[in-house]
Order: C-alpha cells, then structure tokens, then sequence
C-alpha cells in the first residue's frame, strides 16, 4: 500500500526523520478526497517525532524501537470544520508481527474542542514543576558532591540511570514486588555512591590529582557505566510496572496518580535534605567544608568521612531520581541518565555552584522552562534546549548564579 519513497532509501527523510527499520504509517482522506498538510505525531519511551500528510493524504512516522507510542492528529492542521472522528485523534498504537504498522484515519464533521491557552499553560507548568522536582533530587546530589570536593562528576547521569535499572530488574526481570524493587534500588545507589568515593575518587584525591584531571577520570567512568548497564539490560526501553496509568483530571490539568506520588515523593526527600543540611551535625559539617574544606579539617571535622557521607546521600537521591525519571518518561532505558546530564549542570549553574538549595531552584526552572516551552511554539525536540537559554539570560544578570557563593550548601 506504501511503497518505499526516494527519500526513505536514504540515512534521513525530506522532513528530517531519521529512517529506521520501524515506522507507522497511514492515509487521511475526507469524502474519499486526500486531506494534505495535517501534522501527525508520535511519541512514547523518550522518543517524539512529526511529520505531514503529503498531496496524496499519506504519512510515515519513523520510531526508533518496536514498542508501543501514543500516535496524535494535530485537529488544528485539519480543515475548518473537520475533525478525527472517535477517539482516533490520540491513540495507542503497537507494531505487529512486523517492523511496520498502518493505521487507518478518520475524519468527519464537526466541531473541534480547543483548550483555552490559560489552560493549556497551566497544565504545562504543573508538568514542569514534576520534572523541576524529580530533576532537582538528582541536582541536588551533584551539588553536595560539588561543594565539598569541587568535582564535576560527569558519571551523575549514569548513577540516576542505576536506580532505575536496578528497579526494572528487580521487578520487571525478577518479578519482585514493586516496593521491594524501589528499596533495593534507593540502597543500590548509595552503595555506589559509596564504591565510587572508596575505590576512585578518595584514593585519587590523595594522590593529588586536580581537578581537570578528576573530571576526566569521572568522563571515562560515565561511559564505563554506561555500557555496562546497556549490558545488564540490553539497547531497547522497558517500561516499569503500572508505567503510563490512566490521566486523572483535575479541571484542565491532567495528572496521573503516579504523577502524584512521585511529586509527593520529591518533596518529602527534599524536605529531609533540607532538615539534614540545616539541623543535623553531619550537614553542619558538610556546609562547613564546602566553605573551607582546611578551615573545616583544623576544626576537628573529618572531612573524609564526611564526604563519603555525601557520595552515599548523593547516590540514593540519584536512584530515587532515575525511578521517578523512568515513570515521567516513561520507559527505563540504558542511556537515559545522559539525556537529564545536562540538565542537572544547567540546574546547579543557574542556583550557584556548589548550592543544593540553589539547585534544587535551578531545576525547577528547567522544568518549567523546558514543559512551556513548547506551547510559545518551540518544537518538541529542541525543547530541552530553551533550558540553556534560561541558563544563559540568567548568567548574563547574575554571573554566580541566584544563590552566589556565600551560601553554597543552603
């Protein structure tokens, strides 16, 4: 029914896509005539892409992977007084036996209803402050990491992506309890975190290493992890248990109850991060070395314990991030944590380096700024991009970012 085009013989289509050996494909006609110039989406496992009918009514989505995608009509795109008929318009849709998938489209009369762009807003800031919140557990790590050894590790990413492959394979490989599998993998990730500092970096810091040399060292270890993971759980994305539950509606915002738990999640964790930078002992101690580590080790303070501290804190704040990152997504992947990488830079840049607090701000700000983004018509695949502009606006004001130096760890 679809032949191969000129285009799809090569590496890239004319409208961008990278051709894969899965697509989805469809016509759209009205009264039997072809409808040209309707855009059609698809995304689902951290993939979008989209494309438009051709003269002909015809279309083709390329996917990355054969698994399902939520497929969508631009109503918009379609003709005054047309619309997909049903609930066509948004529609799960899952590949066959085969590499290749048709869905049938279609459209009749009738009045399209639209969403008011307050509403639309307001959903979206709502799904930025979810991601703001989840992205700022694991932002937060990074600073305490940050603050107290000046170490920019580039391996953060691939600790969020431990949580949540650890999680997958307890419950989707073993068939563990869901609750077990998140214990195992917020445990799992201050293990790491405590093996990392152990057998890497405190033995290097003794050695006197500095810190480009450091950051190297943290580059090699990310793609180490990286591909060991990608071993564990092999290239294609898997979905935790109850990923992708039915929305729950709350006016014209639109939240699923893992939405919900896991904004509740986020702000319980943060909140115990702040009650331990600001009352404990331990986080005293921690604020005191990232304001002067020397100062802090003439004082009585044992500043290698406190460190290794950080890395266990910092590690379990990463896995509860990664299984929060795998159901907002959704799907559990090897590379994921390389996607949020720089994400958690730009968070810890824009509250002040070395800032939890600050961090955690900073994240909230690329949350809402990547989520809107794409109603101020920002396409779907550059939208991670406007965090960089939000980076970049603010530096230009405050050059140390909005906590500065003078209060690096809250």
């Amino acid at each position: 029914m679809f032949p191969p085009s000129a285009s799809a013989l090569a590496d890239e289509t004319d409208d961008g896509q990278e051709v894969t050996d899965f697509y989805f494909a469809g016509l759209i006609t009205f009264d039997d005539e072809p409808v040209s110039d309707v855009t059609v989406e698809v995304s689902g496992n951290g993939f979008d892409a989209k494309t438009e009918t051709d003269a002909e009514g015809k279309w083709r989505l390329y996917v990355p992977e054969k698994e399902a995608y939520t497929l969508t009509v631009d109503e918009s795109s379609l003709p005054e007084g047309v619309i997909v008929e049903g609930d066509s318009a948004s529609q799960k849709v899952e590949f066959g036996l085969t590499g290749t998938k048709i869905v049938n489209l279609f459209l009749g009369e009738g009045v399209r209803e639209t969403t008011s762009f307050i509403d639309q807003l307001l959903s979206r800031m709502v799904g930025g402050l979810n991601f703001g919140l989840l992205l700022g557990l694991a932002s937060m790590g990074a600073a305490l990491i940050y603050g107290t050894t000046r170490l920019s590790n580039f391996a953060h990413g691939e600790m969020v992506t431990w949580g949540a492959v650890i999680a997958l394979m307890c419950t989707t490989f073993w068939q563990l309890p869901l609750w077990l599998g998140i214990i195992a993998a917020v445990l799992s990730g201050g293990l790491l975190g405590l093996a990392m500092d152990a057998g890497i970096w405190r033995p290097l810091r003794r050695r006197g290493l500095g810190i480009v040399q450091l950051m190297i060292v943290s580059i090699g270890l990310s793609l180490a992890l990286r591909y060991f993971q990608q071993f564990l759980i092999g290239g294609k994305t898997h979905q935790l248990p109850g990923a992708s539950p039915a929305p729950l509606k709350f006016g014209p915002i639109s939240l699923s109850y893992i939405d919900l738990i896991g904004m509740g999640i986020s702000i319980i964790v943060i909140l115990a991060v702040a009650y331990f930078l600001t009352r404990t002992r331990l986080g005293k101690a921690t604020r005191a070395i990232s304001d002067n580590p020397q100062l802090a080790a003439a004082s009585g303070i044992d500043v290698d314990k406190v460190v290794r501290f950080v890395w266990i804190i910092s590690g379990m704040l990463a896995a509860i991030s990664g299984v929060l990152w795998a159901y907002f997504r959704p799907g559990v992947k090897w590379d994921m944590g390389m996607q949020m990488l720089l994400l958690i830079f730009c968070a810890i840049t824009l509250g002040g380096l070395g800032s939890a607090f600050g961090a955690l701000i900073g994240s909230i700000i690329v949350g809402l700024a990547v989520e809107v983004s794409t109603l101020l018509g920002v396409p779907s695949d550059l939208k991670y991009a406007t965090a960089l502009v939000a980076l970049i606006v603010i530096l230009l004001v405050r050059p140390q970012g909005l906590l500065g130096r003078k209060e690096r760890l809250g």
